[in-house]
């Protein structure tokens, strides 16, 4: 039966080692899948570019989940020494925490999962679909693929590297991160022009978020649902 609307941006809390994480949930009429997003360093899920990428992706019938993956004092920590947010074992870990709430909770079981990953979270939602068999599709966004290096050749699920033209370090971190996906079912690299690093020109972001609906809607439609579901 179709998912009716839920209270969007909806907060939710989430039991971790060590406290709890918070995240935006929001599921459109009708769902056809859930996105988890795992935002890069330094930032939140309060996002603006990744609130705009949520809309564009619940426009298209997808459920979006904006997480963040570190608890309140991890945050408070790391604002002043930094060392939380590169540890992308930890981010993993938190994010496959996330991945099991959904599929325990009623709305979102039986909707097969997505993660989309902007710079480091792009790591962590890489070794994450790496050990989350039912992942359905991943999307990185200016995403540090490099720092999963020793987990990429185990990612089976379709992933979707998109970069900046203008961002010439991580771009070449991406083409050789994107030769290691040697078991994705599919994969594809989309440089978008004239874009830096944030994705902060005119029109960049929205061409940005439409590849990443476009890949996400033909990838879980009809993917493997939860484990459990």
């Amino acid at each position: 039966m179709p998912h009716p609307l839920i209270t969007a941006d909806e907060t939710m809390e989430i039991a971790v080692r060590g406290g709890k994480i918070e995240g935006t949930l929001s599921i459109p009429e009708a769902a056809v899948g859930t996105v988890l997003f795992a935002h890069g360093s330094g930032s939140s899920r309060h996002s603006g570019r990744n609130r705009f990428v949520a809309r564009v992706l619940q426009d298209a019938s997808l459920a979006t989940l904006l997480i963040d993956l570190l608890t309140q004092e991890e945050e408070q920590v790391d604002n002043v020494t930094r060392e939380h947010r590169f540890d992308i074992d930890l981010l993993t870990n938190r994010l496959l925490a996330a991945s099991e709430w959904l599929s325990g909770y009623r709305p979102t079981r039986n909707l097969p999962v997505g993660y989309f990953g902007a710079s480091t979270g792009a790591a962590a939602a890489l070794r994450a679909a790496a050990e989350w068999p039912a992942c359905g599709a991943v999307v990185s966004r200016g995403g540090r693929p490099d720092l999963a290096c020793d987990q990429l050749s185990k990612v089976v699920a379709p992933t979707l590297f998109i970069v900046g033209g203008h961002d010439y370090q991580v771009l070449q971190l991406n083409q050789q991160a994107f030769r290691k996906l040697d078991q994705a079912r599919e994969k594809e690299l989309q440089v978008v022009a004239g874009a830096t690093h944030l994705f902060e020109e005119p029109g960049t972001l929205a061409e940005a978020a439409n590849l990443a609906r476009e890949w996400f809607v033909h990838y879980l439609k009809g993917a493997p649902k939860y484990p459990d579901a």
